[in-house]
């Protein structure tokens, strides 16, 4: 017969939900389970429904992607309204509804949060940052990807207050220029991973700062940063002995020059050697790999 939560475990001793349900259930059970599953247990019995809201309560991670291809308002709102202590809030697929309201009282009841995803949620405001950075001190990991409310003074917020920062991913923050990006490492000099993909306006002055202030630097992401030129790739390669990646596709500034020098010490560039790149076009062009001595 199919199993039913319902059902004892053992005939001598009682059903599931007579297990200690803090000691046992919420940290050694349901925690293996899906986050979708665990909703639908709800529908079982009122014993059941207290059970999952005591685990939702109790959760140390949130990630909206386990609950489907999109998480309602409602439905957010009501997982999260008594847990206070999230320590990683993952939010995809929310852009379409998720707003400074919604957000606000999950980060203000918070306060032990070290990692916070929030790519592309595109309707939050500079008010939803700075409300991260005055109630999660110990922030280690934060993304904004795409995220372009972002500004100058809320990115000064989350550096006054956020100093334990590891990594953050700022790619398509278009409104950050290179003072905003240098007050942040000056304040957060524990980096080890940055993205300043897809920005413009990030040049030389931020790159210099980036290397003279992050000596833990290991990854850092200048995707199509148009203004950054050889110079300050070079003060990288000098001042971050262990960076590891270095992305700089389609920085037409950046030549061979610079980069020869990160790849000699094996740090892993997306951009292949000028030989390696002419062989690759010429292969494309004939159809064909040629064999060339190149032997001096």
């Amino acid at each position: 017969a199919p199993w039913h939560p319902m059902m004892s475990l053992n005939p001598s001793r009682g059903c599931l939900l007579d297990l200690p349900w803090e000691d046992i259930l919420v940290p050694h059970i349901l925690c293996h389970l899906p986050l979708q599953q665990l909703l639908s247990l709800q529908r079982v019995s009122k014993a059941f429904q207290s059970l999952i809201q005591l685990y939702l309560a109790n959760m140390r991670c949130f990630d909206s992607s386990q609950i489907g291809p999109a998480i309602p308002r409602a439905a957010f709102i009501n997982l999260l309204k008594d847990n206070e202590v999230l320590q990683q809030l993952a939010l995809q697929n929310c852009s379409n509804w998720l707003t400074d309201r919604e957000l606000l009282p999950v980060i203000g009841q918070n306060h032990h949060l070290h990692q916070i995803q929030l790519k592309g949620c595109a309707q939050l405001s500079r008010h939803a940052l700075v409300a991260i950075s005055l109630s999660c001190p110990n922030l280690r990991r934060l993304s904004l990807a795409h995220c372009e409310w972002v500004d100058s003074l809320s990115l000064r917020s989350l550096a006054d207050h956020c100093k334990a920062l590891e990594a953050v991913d700022l790619t398509a923050c278009r409104q950050l220029k290179d003072e905003a990006i240098c007050y942040l490492v000056q304040k957060c000099s524990r980096l080890k991973s940055l993205s300043l993909a897809v920005n413009a306006n990030v040049g030389d002055v931020a790159v210099e700062e980036i290397a003279k202030c992050c000596p833990e630097l290991e990854h850092l992401d200048l995707t199509g940063c148009l203004r950054v030129k050889n110079d300050s790739i070079r003060v990288l390669a000098e001042y971050c002995p262990k960076l590891r990646s270095l992305k700089v596709k389609h920085c037409h500034n950046v030549a061979e020059s610079s980069l020869s020098i990160l790849r000699s010490r094996g740090v892993e560039l997306d951009v292949e050697p000028p030989l390696q790149r002419a062989l690759v076009l010429l292969q494309d062009v004939v159809g064909f790999a040629p064999i060339m001595n190149l032997q001096i």
